[in-house]
């Protein structure tokens, strides 16, 4: 028989957090989390999202032995500013048993109709700065620190609960050419493109010569994303929040700006190096070992990956983007980076994709978000 229980101890929390950990122990593709950080990412009294969300977290379980959990979530920004009645899920993870999943999304299912919401859609976090999407195709490619990583049975099981796809994400791994056969298209425009607007790179040596700008990024997000359907915007207490949360992560040598001839910021990319490999030697512990193994990743770089990317939205389409990975290619080929990997872009995004053609490419991932009315 099944049991869905309510978390409603620190104990039951870790538990609600370790379950993948047991789930996926066999599984070489997925990368877990930091359990310190999911810890205070779900703390209501540490996570300032809290502000303006509501949550609640199951676990399900048979004889005793979890089997799967869930986290229903309410963001009141969503549902009060922007007018949408949805009820999201996340922290979503579960044994291949669609009676568990349907279990668990009744839970949420009724926590929504409780609170007059109409819509169902996950797998999301509070925020777009959460994980977000459940993996459709490559389930043989590890994921990356800010993606989620699913078995092929979870879309099977939403798909025979009559969900739909909502948004749809695709993810690219890209190989970097040596600096003599970067593709010349793209140095030649975005040599045009930088003289013909008056526009400047901006390099960083340090986290230091970084901080001026990232209230101008969290800005830039809200303005580049802020028509697409999964956008909420990222409220001003929680930028603080998120800056402690990834700067200890940041290399500032991989974070390229581009400001216009009065010093504002026109365009910026922020990549890190991968740290899937530091992150599953550490099992989810940063102490004794995790955190230099992560320091490593930071300096003996294998692989790359493209986290965010934020345009003023009068230079979208103008070849800014371009700017940036031009930069990046010559960061890239610094260091002996030899592959880059993209993190989930909305299908629409087709002028980011377009971009990718000029290099040697594969799609080796897509993950989307299920929904339903209620």
């Amino acid at each position: 028989m099944i049991r869905v229980k309510e978390i409603k101890s620190s104990k039951d929390l870790l538990r609600f957090i370790k379950f993948p950990f047991e789930l996926y122990k066999n599984s070489k593709y997925w990368v877990p989390p930091i359990i310190s950080e999911e810890l205070e990412v779900l703390n209501k009294d540490k996570n300032p999202v809290f502000k303006n969300a509501f949550s609640k977290y199951f676990i399900a379980e048979i004889n005793n032995k979890i089997v799967g959990r869930v986290a229903a979530i309410i963001n009141w920004v969503e549902v009060k500013e922007l007018k949408k009645p949805k009820i999201r899920f996340g922290w979503f993870d579960v044994i291949d048993d669609i009676n568990v999943t349907r279990a668990l999304m009744d839970k949420v299912i009724q926590i929504g109709q409780k609170n007059k919401l109409s819509i169902i859609e996950g797998p999301v976090g509070f925020s777009n700065m959460d994980k977000a999407g459940m993996l459709t195709f490559g389930f043989d490619e590890p994921n990356t620190m800010i993606t989620n990583y699913n078995y092929e049975y979870y879309p099977i099981h939403f798909n025979q609960l009559k969900y739909d796809k909502l948004a749809q994400w695709v993810e690219y791994e890209i190989k970097i050419f040596s600096s003599e056969d970067s593709p010349e298209k793209v140095k030649k425009f975005s040599k045009l493109i930088l003289e013909r607007y008056s526009l400047k790179i901006l390099d960083f040596r340090s986290t230091k010569e970084i901080i001026p700008y990232v209230d101008q990024m969290f800005d830039l997000l809200s303005k580049t994303y802020n028509n697409l359907q999964t956008f909420v915007p990222i409220q001003e207490y929680q930028i603080d929040y998120y800056k402690k949360k990834y700067f200890k992560y940041i290399h500032p040598e991989f974070i390229k700006c581009v400001i216009d001839k009065d010093k504002a910021l026109v365009g910026f990319l922020i990549s890190m190096p991968s740290f899937s490999k530091a992150l599953k030697k550490s099992n989810g512990k940063l102490f004794p070992f995790g955190f230099i193994r992560i320091l490593l990743s930071q300096w003996f770089i294998k692989k790359v990956s493209l986290y965010l990317i934020g345009i003023r939205p009068d230079y979208q389409n103008k070849g800014v983007v371009a700017i940036l990975m031009n930069e990046l290619q010559k960061t890239f080929n610094k260091f002996n980076v030899p592959i880059i990997e993209t993190n989930p872009e909305l299908e629409e995004n087709k002028a980011i994709q377009a971009l990718w053609k000029n290099y040697n490419n594969r799609l080796h991932k897509k993950r989307a978000t299920f929904t339903k009315k209620i």
